[in-house]
């Protein structure tokens, strides 16, 4: 019983970890990546459809991206959906290729991502302590059902703060290597 909670507590705890790797792709670095443009999506046939499923994405180089959409007619409505993302990047389309060059980072927008990757990491820190807190309300309800006894119940608790602190440091180390890839020149 106390096992299956573990292994629910690690696996929503994963989840949370998960969620922040892809918050992460969407904070720009200096290089191009296809994920940048994940959380943008285009009006396809009159549906909400992201760029990846309307287009191909490439990279050409280390600060360009080229998108290609299945559609001519796609074109400008990508690139207004590009330009209207909060990604500060401006698009030039060649016929069916839309290039997106990326610019590169100035101090200022390094520090403004690398508080925005802190924000996302202490997101995925709580979302980790809400998952604790909710395993330990159902132990404390088995105690009071007696279902277990109170040395079972600590022993639960300890193993469920070990899982914890592995995960918040999990997502410590995540926070390390994004702002080392920020900082990077």
């Amino acid at each position: 019983m106390i096992d299956d909670l573990k292994k629910d507590a690690e696996t929503r705890m994963s989840k949370s970890l998960d969620a922040l790797g892809n918050a992460f792709n969407k904070i720009r670095t200096g290089r191009a990546h296809p994920s940048l443009l994940d959380g943008i999506s285009v009006d396809y046939y009159g549906i909400d459809t992201p760029i990846s499923q309307a287009a191909s994405i490439v990279i050409e180089d280390s600060r360009t991206l080229s998108v290609t959409p299945w559609e001519r007619s796609l074109v400008p409505a990508l690139e207004k959906a590009i330009m209207k993302s909060d990604l500060g990047l401006n698009p030039s389309s060649a016929g069916t290729v839309i290039r997106i060059p990326l610019p590169a980072l100035t101090e200022e927008t390094r520090k403004v991502y690398g508080k925005q990757a802190k924000a996302e990491a202490e997101g995925a820190r709580v979302s980790v302590r809400n998952v604790r807190r909710d395993v330990l309300s159902v132990v404390k309800d088995l105690l009071k059902e007696k279902d277990i006894s109170e040395d079972e119940e600590r022993k639960a608790q300890d193993d469920i703060q070990k899982i914890t602190n592995s995960f918040i440091a999990r997502v410590d180390e995540a926070l390390a290597v994004k702002e080392k890839d920020l900082m990077e020149i």
